[in-house]
């Protein structure tokens, strides 16, 4: 029960990422692929493409995921603390996010 859960949430996220990407004008399949969607993400917020080598730093990573969460909900015309409930719940927040009538203001 729990793995059909957590593969509904799986799922769910997927769902959503591929919504986000496709708000923003790129391919939503582009989130399907590790490391490649974040090199996209990086470039719909306008951060450079360096930083996704921060990201493989430890505590380092952290800080630059909190950045670019805030960012990205900049990008959607949201503030900062939905960027927050971005980190910490993305399984509600994504969704929202992807699903809501929110548009890319890029």
């Amino acid at each position: 029960m729990v793995t059909f859960i957590y593969l509904i949430l799986v799922v769910l996220i997927l769902a959503a990422w591929w919504q986000v990407f496709a708000k923003a004008g790129v391919p939503g399949w582009a989130a399907l692929i590790p490391i490649y969607n974040m090199y996209i993400l990086l470039t719909i917020i306008g951060r450079p493409a360096w930083w996704l080598l921060l990201l493989f730093i430890p505590l380092v990573g952290f800080v630059i995921c909190v950045v670019i969460y805030i960012d990205l909900a900049k990008k959607f015309d949201k503030g900062t603390g939905f960027a927050i409930g971005l980190l910490f719940l993305p399984f509600i927040f994504l969704p929202i996010l992807a699903f809501s009538d929110a548009q890319y203001t890029g």
